[in-house]
């Protein structure tokens, strides 16, 4: 390898890529300030500038519920950018890499997703990545797009770092039950994608599932967290309780089921990522619950 791109370098995504791609070679890593998937020309000037061999674009929209009333700029980011990037990256002969989601799926069946299945998004932020998706594939060019779910890290605004929030304000939690997938940490994603890489296999364009091992629903994750989450002295966790998804109503309608099968990915790479439990450990383990 020689040159790296990473964008969204703020992201908790892009800062565990530049801790896995350490040794890789040139790292470079961008943030909004430099490149805004939002504003087309920034990425054209990066893309020239930089003139990575390998693209790993770990920027997008993720505030799922605002993206209802933020429609268009989710499209700009999710939808579009990616398939400038697509271009950009063609244009070099660069590898670009980017990551989707669950959330093309409906959630309609009890069994894991394939990288075949038909997609058919619920909310507005599963149709603009579902359209950054088409608009990879229809530019051509070498590219690697790693679905995944429910991702979180000691970084930024996500589901771990709410719990331990409210966990130290409330006795109480209710948490939705009624939902399945499989949280994924952004270092065990990082890793993968580093993984993947180094496995040097030529002509693998194509959509691949990346998500932890295992499954769980929104309630029974934040029960393992608090469950391995020690405690600081005097303290103690709340209890946290389960309910259906109707009584925690949301402007972006969820999939009842997010889990993906990573059979493809294992077969093609030999790239397993770890149980999701051992990952929620790890990600504990590194931070300051005080």
């Amino acid at each position: 390898m020689s040159r790296v791109l990473i964008l969204g370098a703020q992201g908790q995504l892009g800062i565990e890529l530049q801790k896995a791609f350490q040794g890789a070679g040139e790292v470079v890593a961008l943030d909004r300030q430099w490149c805004d998937l939002a504003r087309p020309e920034t990425i054209r000037k990066a893309m020239a500038e930089v003139c990575p061999k390998i693209v790993l674009n770990a920027a997008a929209y993720t505030a799922v519920d605002r993206a209802e009333s933020e429609p268009e700029l989710a499209m700009r980011v999710n939808g579009e950018a990616p398939g400038i990037l697509a271009e950009e990256a063609r244009k070099i002969g660069a590898l670009l890499v980017h990551y989707s989601t669950d959330y093309v799926f409906d959630g309609s069946r009890p069994s894991p997703w394939v990288e075949g299945d038909a997609v058919n998004p619920l909310n507005t932020y599963g149709r603009t990545k579902l359209a950054g998706e088409q608009k990879i594939s229809e530019v051509g060019g070498r590219h690697l797009i790693f679905r995944t779910s429910w991702v979180y890290s000691p970084h930024g605004a996500n589901f771990l770092r709410t719990m331990l929030r409210l966990g130290r304000e409330r006795e109480q939690l209710r948490v939705v039950n009624d939902q399945i997938g499989a949280p994924t940490t952004a270092a065990a994603l990082a890793r993968a994608t580093r993984a993947v890489i180094d496995a040097n296999v030529q002509e693998v364009s194509g959509i691949y599932h990346m998500t932890c091992a295992g499954e769980t629903s929104w309630c029974g994750f934040a029960q393992e967290i608090f469950r391995r989450a020690a405690a600081p002295e005097g303290r103690h966790w709340p209890e946290v309780v389960g309910i259906p998804s109707t009584e925690y109503p949301t402007p972006a309608k969820r999939p009842k089921n997010s889990l993906m099968s990573n059979s493809k990915l294992n077969a093609r790479f030999g790239v397993a990522l770890p149980q999701w439990q051992d990952a929620l450990a790890e990600t504990l383990a590194g931070m300051n619950l005080g």
